[in-house]
């Protein structure tokens, strides 16, 4: 297994209406190396488990499911680190959740291809299209063109900055275990470490989709007090970081932490509050956001 280029991480639950468009995009890479996929089923009640055993058995080089005989996040086990990481043979680590996809056989080629023409960054990321509920696509990205993303602009963008499924990253940096991924483990403390050394790789080609609102997802799972704990977690993380980092990032964390402070104000109605000099956004991109919370927010109190 030492000449595996790639190691993708796969985490599925109830996602049998959509994991095979993620499992096609796997199979579907174009690359002059071997990779590896490591699914992750947590006890699904649907049957996304047969799904990834019918291509595990058609692609047994490629596809290597792991099916958890209860559900596992509900525990607090972190699958990715506490189950996963002892099976990534991978020089690189891609990410893509089971309810997203991939939609060009180039992707992991062209990643390493930009990663390996800049040994000083440790992370990848590209365009994608965000797929709404009822079909309305979108264009998300950063950027329009290739770049390299300094690592304030990453803190400053927060989790949704790139999609998960645009991330590839060198090994080494996915598996350091730094004090922020122990805070809280997840892509956005993984965009920052892996930016850390050198910034963000960027490629504006959109490579990949990346579904909203699903039933079960991440974004909906995160809703009142989930959101509220979730805020906790974000700023015990950036906080970790501002030690580690020996507050070389102290001035945009704090902006960070201001535009999340921000955020909640809008969600939870406080307008008044947000019209204080402390509490106003600090770019043109949280003004729009926050005026699209506002006029939510006042249509559901109407």
């Amino acid at each position: 297994m030492s000449e595996v280029k790639v190691s993708v991480i796969c985490l599925a639950y109830n996602q049998e209406n959509e994991i095979r468009q993620a499992l096609d995009g796997f199979v579907a890479q174009q690359t002059p190396w071997p990779i590896e996929v490591l699914v992750h089923d947590d006890a699904s009640t649907d049957g996304t488990a047969d799904v990834i055993r019918e291509y595990e058995a058609r692609y047994p080089e490629l596809i290597y499911g792991f099916y958890a005989p209860e559900n596992r996040l509900s525990q607090g086990i972190v699958i990715s680190r506490d189950i996963l990481y002892p099976f990534i043979h991978g020089e690189y680590v891609a990410l893509c959740e089971g309810d997203d996809y991939w939609t060009s056989p180039q992707k992991l080629r062209l990643q390493v291809e930009a990663l390996e023409k800049h040994p000083e960054a440790d992370i990848c990321a590209h365009a994608a299209c965000r797929l709404r509920p009822g079909g309305r696509v979108i264009y998300d990205a950063p950027y329009r063109r290739d770049t390299v993303i300094p690592v304030e602009e990453v803190i400053i963008g927060g989790g949704g900055f790139v999609d998960t499924c645009t991330l590839l990253c060198r090994r080494g940096a996915y598996m350091l275990q730094t004090p922020m991924r122990q805070e809280l483990y997840n892509d956005y403390a993984l965009q920052i470490q892996g930016s850390l050394r050198g910034g963000m790789v960027y490629l504006g080609t959109c490579m990949g989709v990346y579904r909203q609102g699903l039933p079960g997802s991440w974004t909906s799972r995160h809703h009142g007090a989930a959101h509220s704990a979730y805020r906790v977690l974000i700023r015990n993380m950036l906080r970790a970081l501002d030690e580690y980092t020996e507050g070389k990032y102290s001035a945009v964390i704090e902006r960070r932490i201001r535009l999340y402070d921000s955020d909640d104000l809008a969600v939870g109605g406080h307008f008044l509050r947000m019209l204080s000099p402390r509490e106003l956004p600090v770019t043109a991109h949280q003004i729009r956001r926050n005026l699209r919370k506002l006029w939510m927010n006042l249509l559901y109190r109407l």
